[in-house]
């Protein structure tokens, strides 16, 4: 199964476009597909205590540890995927060890297209994740409305989507093949 986190909490959110895009280009592919949507299925803030056992935590520490893959789509807020991105890895810790990990970035301008790599260096020292290379950075210029208006990037989504399920047959044992 593949997950796509949606981490947007905006209503009208681009990176929330990039997710469905991938959704509907896994399901395309006929591929097992899961979207959780932090927006639809909030998060309680990390405090290392009580907020672990929260139902939405329990359901999204599942989903995670039952995916082969995890495909985050984030927005970017001061050159950094946001909040709600990080504190749900927080939240979730081990059940992201060993999982392949892509990214949708949907940002304001071209000067922050790095922003994913902290996010991507935590989960590759702390859970051993194999991040896959290529991710999909969007600025405002490839929406219109709540679509994709720029080729290059459906192009990526697929491109980005076809990596993901190559890594994870690849890594799978072949007995599962």
């Amino acid at each position: 199964m593949i997950l796509v986190i949606s981490s947007s909490l905006h209503p009208g959110s681009r990176s929330r476009i990039l997710a469905r895009a991938c959704v509907k280009r896994l399901h395309e592919l006929e591929a097992d597909v899961s979207l959780f949507d932090l927006a639809e299925s909030p998060l309680p803030p990390c405090d290392g205590a009580t907020a672990y056992g929260d139902s939405n935590v329990q359901q999204l520490s599942g989903l995670i540890e039952n995916a082969d893959a995890v495909l985050i789509a984030s927005p970017v807020y001061n050159y950094d995927v946001n909040s709600a991105a990080k504190n749900a890895v927080e939240l979730t810790g081990r059940a992201w060890t060993g999982k392949v990990v892509g990214m949708m970035l949907a940002a304001g301008g071209q000067g922050s297209y790095m922003s994913g790599m902290g996010l991507a260096n935590s989960l590759m020292l702390d859970f051993r994740c194999l991040i896959v290379p290529r991710f999909i950075y969007a600025t405002g210029e490839s929406f219109e409305g709540e679509q994709l208006a720029d080729e290059s990037i459906q192009e990526r989504v697929h491109i980005l989507v076809d990596d993901t399920l190559r890594l994870v047959r690849g890594l799978k044992p072949e007995s599962q093949v």
